[in-house]
């Protein structure tokens, strides 16, 4: 056993050595320059080659219509007069996108939240918050979304969007919001 290890190591000593040759590059000579392959004789012309079509991008990736700032399903407020819970003709469009919505995405579900401005006591204005929501669920029903996937819930002064105690502040805060699960 111990002869093969030092037979071996020897080779591989041997070996070591003769990697170190003295012989520098610059002494070694050049290789031989290889002859020119022939220019091909003449014949029938080559076929025309097929013009390659442009490389057109992947498509963009679809925004949710949900998500797009431009598009009117951005929209998710409602808003009411005074002590009113008929929706405003001006946000009747508002409403019926999210209908048609809805309608072509019958997995997608939504919970309406009433909301009323500060004024009025507290049972009054639980009670038009859900008078509002319910508004909304009734309009999205006459459009054909099926009220299993309309939840509505009344905030009433709980929840106002703007703090203040005017009646700009009060007009923001009387809204029926649409919220999507």
């Amino acid at each position: 056993m111990n002869t093969l290890r030092v037979t071996i190591l020897a080779a591989v000593f041997a070996l070591a050595a003769a990697g170190c040759s003295s012989t520098k590059l610059e002494e070694k000579p050049a290789p031989a320059p290889e002859a020119a392959p022939a220019a091909p004789a003449p014949g029938p012309a080559a076929p025309a080659a097929e013009p390659v079509a442009p490389v057109q991008a992947p498509p963009a990736a679809r925004i949710d219509p949900l998500n797009d700032p431009n598009n009117i399903l951005s929209h998710r407020s409602v808003y009411f007069d005074f002590d009113r819970s008929a929706i405003h003709d001006s946000d009747i469009p508002v409403v019926e996108a999210h209908g048609r919505y809805l309608v072509d995405h019958a997995a997608r579900t939504v919970r309406i939240e009433g909301n009323c401005d500060e004024r009025g006591g507290r049972e009054y204005n639980l009670a038009l918050g859900q008078r509002r929501a319910d508004s909304v669920r009734e309009h999205l029903k006459i459009l054909g979304v099926g009220t299993g996937r309309v939840e509505t819930i009344s905030l009433g002064k709980e929840k106002p969007r703007n703090p203040g105690h005017d009646e700009a502040a009060w007009a923001e805060n009387r809204r029926a919001d649409i919220i999507y699960k």
